[in-house]
């Protein structure tokens, strides 16, 4: 069942319209101008509008364009209904993102046949959408279904994360490949919620090891505190989850993170056939650096000067000194944030 936003300033046009939608079984809502119909369409889950063109306060041309400029409403399905017959008003109703076009009095099997493809095409749309969820994570899907895929990218400021657990391969020699699945799935579920509730997204997993960014797709002045607050909760979740491997005689898990800001190159790579959202760039591989450190040091969190200098006094930072890195011509000064 669903629920169709019917608009229109004449009553009996509004109850007409009302009944046969819902001898098709769907819900009805209306609205009486434009004005109102956007303020109820901004605060509800409308699956469908049956949109008339002329009307006081804001017509029907001026609501297609406020639905089209809004990312979260331009996917809803527009039937725009009139007694306008010219061409002109048609063709301007389709430019501006109408589905569909009725004119007035609503002849009830056209209704019907394009209320259903107009619902259909909404159908594969969500369904779209949801795929593409799975598959990505909320902002990359975002970014995906409002500005569209196109293999390249541009530089920003964001800060850069990994993560993997220690001895991963001699946890898994010690256990069957169904108790590894299931450690990395309660391990990933527990890593992409701290990612997720500070706004980072994971872009790469791999065995044990996922790389994360914080300031892209979505911009984000605070990118860095906020790295560090998920690199925290990790830590604290991990601490929380080996409580119950331990109660259940399993073998507790330490994890590694590596975090460093700085400009990227963010966007799409690959192929038109195959292609991800990550970034590239010296912070990038300086934050798998320090990750790969944490051993070394016997830190569990390892970031930049960048990442430290942008944080405040509420997290404890321990200075490690400049240290030899890896593909690094020169020393790098390296701070450890320290874990309650």
């Amino acid at each position: 069942m669903s629920l169709v936003l019917i608009v229109d300033d004449n009553r009996m046009n509004r109850l007409l319209l009302s009944r046969g939608v819902e001898q098709m079984g769907h819900k009805v809502a209306f609205a009486e101008h434009g004005k109102q119909a956007l303020e109820m369409v901004q605060g509800g889950a409308y699956d469908l509008i049956l949109l008339d063109v002329e009307m006081p306060e804001l017509d029907g041309f001026g609501v297609l364009e406020k639905l089209r400029g809004d990312i979260h409403l331009r996917d809803i399905p527009v039937i725009m209904t009139s007694s306008l017959d010219e061409i002109d008003s048609v063709v301007k109703c389709i430019e501006l993102g109408a589905e569909d076009y009725l004119h007035k009095p609503v002849n009830p099997v056209l209704l019907k046949a394009r209320l259903n493809a107009s619902l259909g095409k909404k159908k594969l749309r969500d369904e779209q959408r949801e795929l593409i969820s799975k598959f990505a994570t909320e902002q990359v899907a975002e970014d995906l279904l409002t500005s569209g895929f196109s293999l390249s990218g541009k530089f920003v400021e964001a800060t850069a994360m990994f993560c993997d657990i220690r001895s991963f391969t001699t946890i898994t020699e010690a256990q069957s490949a169904a108790e590894t699945i299931e450690l990395l799935n309660n391990y990933y579920t527990l890593m992409m919620d701290a990612i997720g509730s500070e706004g980072g997204i994971v872009n790469q997993m791999v065995g044990d090891g996922l790389m994360s960014i914080f300031g892209a797709p979505v911009e984000r002045a605070d990118h860095a505190p906020r790295a560090v607050r998920a690199a925290l909760q990790m830590v604290e979740l991990i601490e929380l989850f080996n409580a119950e491997q331990l109660a259940l005689q399993r073998q507790p898990i330490r994890i590694g993170i590596g975090i460093a800001t700085g400009q990227v190159i963010a966007g799409y790579t690959g192929t038109m056939r195959r292609a991800t959202y990550t970034s590239v760039g010296d912070a990038v591989n300086l934050a798998a650096r320090l990750e790969a450190q944490t051993k070394t040091l016997g830190e569990k969190i390892l970031i930049n000067a960048e990442t430290r200098n942008r944080l405040d006094d509420s997290i404890g930072i321990i200075d490690k000194g400049e240290i030899e890195i890896k593909g690094k011509l020169q020393p790098v000064r390296v701070f450890a944030v320290q874990v309650k």
